[in-house]
């Protein structure tokens, strides 16, 4: 590593300036990456050098120059590393190919019927990858990264799961060793609702020094809380498990029994509104995103509220987005609703939203995460010579072995 304040650290530090520069405005010749850095075009012209010998840039045009010869345009190469976002819950498993450069590659969908019956971590993970890559055509020796989405609290201090419900096949404990044993690259495993959280604020307009409140209404409830960028996610990563918050049903029904935010308003309470109400309708048209009755969501944005109040009373955030299923298949109604219930009973006014995100909320986010791991790692390679390490030549023979 070189000494801070030598040349050699300077060339690094400029080196790096030069990446993120490509990455964040794509292609760009020589004169512009020293127009946008502020430094002199010699200088560029040294980062260019130097990223082209690391082997990480490439020309992709010419730009004119006025007099004399045409400027070179350069772009970060598309063909270097890669990750995988994956997201797998009850329904099964989503994942796609992640790169640098934000590229929007397919996702692939393999539901529980299709996915084989001895489950674990490592296969289903596997699998994942192996689609992913089918999917976009990417060479699996190329895979760097991989993040996962579950849904469960995820404890990284010591690599613990708080529940497998889920998850058949697969061990609460030592989760991301396993699969960075098996899967021979680096691992990241994250709460679903939390990862459905960052890619939320990557789409929307929030202020960025904002409260985000992300509540997921789906088979259970979840939340997540984006503090000015940063999900926070608690000592034990437990922060936003609000589902098995205790709440009084007296509070809607006076002979209900006490139980919690998860009995009134997930994915079998919404079946029971549905079945009081008449409505021929349930859970699955929900997955179908067939959009929920009018009567339901009136039924339900009650029971939201009770869920919505404390995180007003403790946090205050600026914007409550309703996310998952539940969330997507009410468009603006259960918004409206639940703020409704809200003001008539408290002081709270609060700004609640639908999720904005069009696809898999849980792969973005995961997508979103992994793609700034391949910066890092590419930021790495602009200062490092890298060698391509015997990894890269096993981690498809260990996939295909495994899955």
């Amino acid at each position: 590593m070189a000494v801070k304040g030598t040349p050699s650290w300077l060339g690094d530090e400029n080196a790096r300036t030069a990446l993120s520069l490509l990455l964040e405005n794509g292609p760009l010749s020589r004169n512009r990456i020293s127009a946008l850095s502020g430094l002199s075009k010699p200088t560029a012209a040294q980062m260019v050098s130097r990223l082209s010998e690391r082997g990480l840039i490439k020309v992709v045009g010419a730009e004119s120059a006025g007099r004399g010869r045409n400027g070179a345009v350069y772009a970060i190469r598309d063909d270097l590393l890669y990750g995988v976002a994956i997201s797998i819950d009850q329904e099964g498993v989503r994942s796609r190919i992640v790169d640098p450069l934000g590229t929007d590659f397919p996702v692939a969908t393999k539901v529980v019927s299709q996915m084989q019956a001895n489950r674990s971590a490592a296969r289903d993970v596997a699998e994942a990858v192996l689609a992913a890559c089918d999917e976009a055509g990417i060479d699996l020796g190329l895979v760097q990264h991989v993040c996962v989405g579950v849904p469960s609290s995820v404890d990284s201090r010591r690599d613990e799961l708080s529940s497998v419900e889920a998850l058949p096949g697969w061990s609460r404990t030592k989760i991301r060793s396993q699969l960075e044993e098996a899967l021979g690259c680096e691992v990241v495993i994250d709460n679903d609702v939390n990862l459905a959280a960052v890619a939320e604020r990557s789409v929307s307009d929030f202020d960025p020094v904002s409260t985000v409140a992300v509540f997921w209404i789906g088979y259970g409830i979840g939340l997540a809380l984006d503090i000015a960028g940063t999900v926070h996610r608690g000592s034990s990563g437990g922060a936003g498990e609000i589902g098995h918050l205790p709440v009084s049903r007296g509070m809607l029904n006076p002979d209900a029994e006490s139980t919690d935010i998860e009995d009134i308003i997930g994915a079998a309470a919404l079946d029971r509104i549905c079945r009081e109400l008449g409505e021929m309708y349930a859970f699955e048209d929900v997955l179908a995103g067939k959009e929920v009755p009018r009567r339901v969501l009136e039924s339900l944005a009650p029971r939201l509220a009770l869920a919505v109040i404390p995180v007003l009373s403790v946090l205050d955030p600026g914007v409550v987005v309703l996310g998952g299923p539940v969330g997507r298949a009410s468009g603006g109604q259960l918004a409206e609703l639940t703020r409704t219930a809200i003001r008539n009973h408290t002081r709270w006014d609060p700004d609640i939203q639908i999720t904005r995100v069009a696809g898999d909320p849980v792969v973005a986010g995961a997508a979103a995460v992994s793609m700034e791991r391949l910066r890092g790692l590419l930021a790495d390679r602009a200062t490092t010579p890298y060698e391509d390490d015997e990894r890269t030549k096993t981690i498809a023979r260990s996939l295909r072995t495994i899955s």
